[in-house]
Protein backbone atom coordinates (compact mmCIF):
# COMPACT_ATOMS: atom_id res chain seq x y z
CA UNK A 1 0.00 0.00 0.00
CA UNK A 2 1.62 3.90 -1.59
CA UNK A 3 1.49 5.75 1.46
CA UNK A 4 -0.76 8.48 0.41
CA UNK A 5 -3.49 5.23 0.49
CA UNK A 6 -2.16 4.28 3.67
CA UNK A 7 -3.03 8.23 5.11
CA UNK A 8 -6.49 8.09 3.07
CA UNK A 9 -7.19 4.51 5.18
CA UNK A 10 -6.13 5.84 8.32
CA UNK A 11 -8.15 9.24 7.54
CA UNK A 12 -11.08 7.13 6.99
CA UNK A 13 -10.71 4.82 9.92
CA UNK A 14 -10.33 8.01 12.26
CA UNK A 15 -13.19 9.16 10.98
CA UNK A 16 -15.08 6.53 10.97
CA UNK A 17 -14.69 6.58 14.89
CA UNK A 18 -15.34 9.92 15.09
CA UNK A 19 -18.72 9.20 13.63
CA UNK A 20 -19.54 6.42 15.71
CA UNK A 21 -18.58 7.79 19.08
CA UNK A 22 -20.62 11.19 18.08
CA UNK A 23 -23.69 9.34 18.55
CA UNK A 24 -23.02 7.83 21.74
CA UNK A 25 -22.78 4.20 21.24
CA UNK A 26 -21.58 2.00 23.68
CA UNK A 27 -19.96 -1.39 23.79
CA UNK A 28 -18.79 -3.44 26.89
CA UNK A 29 -15.15 -3.90 25.41
CA UNK A 30 -14.62 -0.25 24.74
CA UNK A 31 -15.92 1.74 28.33
CA UNK A 32 -15.59 1.66 31.79
CA UNK A 33 -17.72 2.60 35.22
CA UNK A 34 -16.79 5.32 37.12
CA UNK A 35 -18.49 5.74 40.66
CA UNK A 36 -17.92 9.00 42.07
CA UNK A 37 -17.99 9.51 45.62
CA UNK A 38 -21.20 7.82 47.38
CA UNK A 39 -20.33 7.67 50.53
CA UNK A 40 -21.76 7.30 53.98
CA UNK A 41 -21.76 11.06 55.11
CA UNK A 42 -23.46 12.06 52.34
CA UNK A 43 -26.50 9.40 52.08
CA UNK A 44 -28.40 11.42 54.38
CA UNK A 45 -27.94 14.64 52.72
CA UNK A 46 -28.45 14.00 48.73
CA UNK A 47 -31.68 14.90 47.02
CA UNK A 48 -33.15 11.51 46.23
CA UNK A 49 -30.30 9.20 47.55
CA UNK A 50 -31.75 5.91 47.70
CA UNK A 51 -32.33 6.13 44.23
CA UNK A 52 -28.82 7.37 43.92
CA UNK A 53 -27.87 3.57 45.83
CA UNK A 54 -30.42 1.67 43.83
CA UNK A 55 -29.33 3.08 40.59
CA UNK A 56 -25.36 2.54 41.29
CA UNK A 57 -26.51 -0.82 42.61
CA UNK A 58 -28.04 -1.73 39.18
CA UNK A 59 -25.22 -0.77 37.41
CA UNK A 60 -22.44 -2.22 39.14
CA UNK A 61 -24.44 -5.23 39.22
CA UNK A 62 -24.52 -5.13 35.55
CA UNK A 63 -20.97 -4.17 34.96
CA UNK A 64 -20.64 -7.52 36.53
CA UNK A 65 -22.42 -9.10 34.03
CA UNK A 66 -21.46 -7.25 31.02
CA UNK A 67 -17.71 -7.61 32.18
CA UNK A 68 -17.16 -4.01 32.16
CA UNK A 69 -14.70 -2.33 34.86
CA UNK A 70 -15.37 -0.33 37.54
CA UNK A 71 -13.47 2.58 38.98
CA UNK A 72 -14.39 4.26 42.30
CA UNK A 73 -13.49 7.57 44.19
CA UNK A 74 -13.99 8.24 47.68
CA UNK A 75 -13.56 11.88 48.81
CA UNK A 76 -11.45 12.32 52.01
CA UNK A 77 -12.97 8.92 53.51
CA UNK A 78 -11.20 10.29 56.69
CA UNK A 79 -14.39 12.92 57.37
CA UNK A 80 -16.97 11.18 54.73
CA UNK A 81 -16.64 8.18 55.16
CA UNK A 82 -16.26 5.02 52.71
CA UNK A 83 -18.24 4.05 49.68
CA UNK A 84 -21.82 3.23 50.81
CA UNK A 85 -21.99 -0.69 50.25
CA UNK A 86 -25.50 -1.04 49.50
CA UNK A 87 -24.28 0.41 45.66
CA UNK A 88 -23.07 -3.48 45.00
CA UNK A 89 -24.99 -6.81 45.36
CA UNK A 90 -22.86 -8.15 47.82
CA UNK A 91 -22.42 -5.31 49.93
CA UNK A 92 -19.10 -5.24 51.43
CA UNK A 93 -17.76 -8.31 50.01
CA UNK A 94 -17.84 -6.31 46.45
CA UNK A 95 -16.68 -3.06 47.67
CA UNK A 96 -13.63 -5.14 48.84
CA UNK A 97 -13.18 -6.92 45.98
CA UNK A 98 -12.72 -3.63 44.09
CA UNK A 99 -10.64 -2.29 47.59
CA UNK A 100 -8.37 -5.75 46.13
CA UNK A 101 -8.17 -5.18 42.44
CA UNK A 102 -6.91 -1.67 43.23
CA UNK A 103 -10.14 0.63 42.00
CA UNK A 104 -11.23 2.36 44.91
CA UNK A 105 -9.01 5.63 45.09
CA UNK A 106 -8.71 7.90 48.06
CA UNK A 107 -8.92 11.75 46.89
CA UNK A 108 -9.37 15.46 48.10
CA UNK A 109 -9.20 17.03 44.42
CA UNK A 110 -13.15 17.33 43.55
CA UNK A 111 -12.72 15.46 39.87
CA UNK A 112 -12.66 11.56 40.30
CA UNK A 113 -8.96 12.52 37.28
CA UNK A 114 -6.75 12.19 40.19
CA UNK A 115 -2.80 11.03 38.99
CA UNK A 116 -3.72 7.60 40.23
CA UNK A 117 -6.78 7.24 38.29
CA UNK A 118 -5.21 9.09 35.28
CA UNK A 119 -2.38 6.48 35.23
CA UNK A 120 -4.94 3.30 35.81
CA UNK A 121 -6.63 5.09 32.56
CA UNK A 122 -3.11 4.46 30.65
CA UNK A 123 -2.87 1.23 31.87
CA UNK A 124 -3.78 -1.47 28.94
CA UNK A 125 -6.43 -2.58 30.36
CA UNK A 126 -8.03 0.58 30.07
CA UNK A 127 -6.09 2.37 27.31
CA UNK A 128 -8.95 1.53 24.54
CA UNK A 129 -11.92 2.08 26.74
CA UNK A 130 -12.92 5.64 25.18
CA UNK A 131 -16.46 6.02 26.87
CA UNK A 132 -17.23 6.44 30.70
CA UNK A 133 -20.18 5.87 32.42
CA UNK A 134 -20.62 8.42 34.87
CA UNK A 135 -22.40 8.59 38.06
CA UNK A 136 -22.32 9.63 41.61
CA UNK A 137 -22.26 12.82 44.02
CA UNK A 138 -22.56 15.56 44.10
CA UNK A 139 -23.83 16.31 40.70
CA UNK A 140 -22.60 20.31 40.50
CA UNK A 141 -19.26 19.26 42.01
CA UNK A 142 -17.50 16.17 41.60
CA UNK A 143 -19.44 14.42 39.40
CA UNK A 144 -19.36 17.42 36.91
CA UNK A 145 -15.44 17.99 37.45
CA UNK A 146 -14.73 14.89 36.23
CA UNK A 147 -17.43 15.19 32.94
CA UNK A 148 -15.24 18.30 32.12
CA UNK A 149 -11.98 16.54 32.85
CA UNK A 150 -12.79 13.24 31.06
CA UNK A 151 -13.89 15.11 27.74
CA UNK A 152 -11.03 17.38 27.58
CA UNK A 153 -9.48 14.22 27.67
CA UNK A 154 -11.47 13.00 24.33
CA UNK A 155 -13.15 10.66 26.31
CA UNK A 156 -16.96 10.17 25.97
CA UNK A 157 -19.07 10.62 28.67
CA UNK A 158 -22.73 9.17 29.56
CA UNK A 159 -23.88 10.79 32.52
CA UNK A 160 -26.62 8.44 34.18
CA UNK A 161 -29.25 10.91 35.30
CA UNK A 162 -30.86 8.33 37.59
CA UNK A 163 -27.48 7.75 39.21
CA UNK A 164 -26.32 11.19 40.26
CA UNK A 165 -27.68 13.79 42.35
CA UNK A 166 -26.65 16.75 44.95
CA UNK A 167 -27.96 17.99 47.78
CA UNK A 168 -30.18 20.70 46.49
CA UNK A 169 -32.04 19.60 43.60
CA UNK A 170 -31.27 22.79 41.60
CA UNK A 171 -28.08 22.39 41.64
CA UNK A 172 -28.25 18.81 39.80
CA UNK A 173 -30.55 20.13 37.41
CA UNK A 174 -28.61 23.28 36.43
CA UNK A 175 -25.44 20.50 36.40
CA UNK A 176 -26.86 17.85 34.10
CA UNK A 177 -27.55 21.46 31.83
CA UNK A 178 -23.73 22.11 32.00
CA UNK A 179 -22.61 19.14 31.57
CA UNK A 180 -24.95 17.99 28.46
CA UNK A 181 -23.67 21.58 27.06
CA UNK A 182 -20.18 20.40 27.31
CA UNK A 183 -20.94 17.17 25.38
CA UNK A 184 -22.00 14.98 27.70
CA UNK A 185 -24.73 12.56 26.85
CA UNK A 186 -27.34 12.18 29.15
CA UNK A 187 -29.04 8.86 29.57
CA UNK A 188 -30.59 6.75 31.79
CA UNK A 189 -29.32 3.48 33.94
CA UNK A 190 -32.45 1.03 32.13
CA UNK A 191 -31.10 2.62 28.64
CA UNK A 192 -26.73 2.17 29.50
CA UNK A 193 -28.01 -1.40 29.90
CA UNK A 194 -29.58 -2.40 26.60
CA UNK A 195 -27.14 -0.57 24.41
CA UNK A 196 -24.67 -2.43 26.10
CA UNK A 197 -26.36 -5.33 25.00
CA UNK A 198 -27.81 -4.49 21.54
CA UNK A 199 -29.57 -7.60 21.08
CA UNK A 200 -31.78 -10.32 22.82
CA UNK A 201 -29.32 -12.60 21.93
CA UNK A 202 -26.59 -11.54 23.95
CA UNK A 203 -25.39 -14.37 26.15
CA UNK A 204 -26.09 -12.51 29.44
CA UNK A 205 -29.55 -10.84 28.49
CA UNK A 206 -31.53 -13.00 30.40
CA UNK A 207 -28.98 -12.00 33.62
CA UNK A 208 -29.55 -8.43 32.91
CA UNK A 209 -33.10 -8.54 31.93
CA UNK A 210 -33.43 -10.01 35.71
CA UNK A 211 -31.47 -7.13 37.13
CA UNK A 212 -33.59 -4.58 35.19
CA UNK A 213 -36.89 -6.13 36.35
CA UNK A 214 -36.02 -5.87 40.36
CA UNK A 215 -34.50 -2.53 39.71
CA UNK A 216 -37.65 -1.77 37.84
CA UNK A 217 -39.39 -2.88 41.30
CA UNK A 218 -37.88 -0.22 43.42
CA UNK A 219 -38.96 3.46 43.55
CA UNK A 220 -37.79 5.97 41.23
CA UNK A 221 -37.98 9.30 43.06
CA UNK A 222 -37.10 11.21 40.16
CA UNK A 223 -40.41 10.09 38.65
CA UNK A 224 -42.35 11.90 41.30
CA UNK A 225 -41.33 15.17 40.13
Amino acid sequence: MSAAAAAAAAAATNASKIAQRSVGKLSPDKCAFFLCDIQDRFRPLIYNSQTIINTSNYLTSMANELSVPIIATQQYTKVFGPTVTDCFANGQEDLDRLVGMGRVFEKKKFSMMTDQVQELMGSEEFRDRHSIVLFGIEAHVCVQQTCLDLLEMGKEVHVVCDGVSSQQSFDREIALGRMAHAGAFLTTAQSIAFMLMQTADHPNFKAVSKLTVNHMKLPNEFNNK
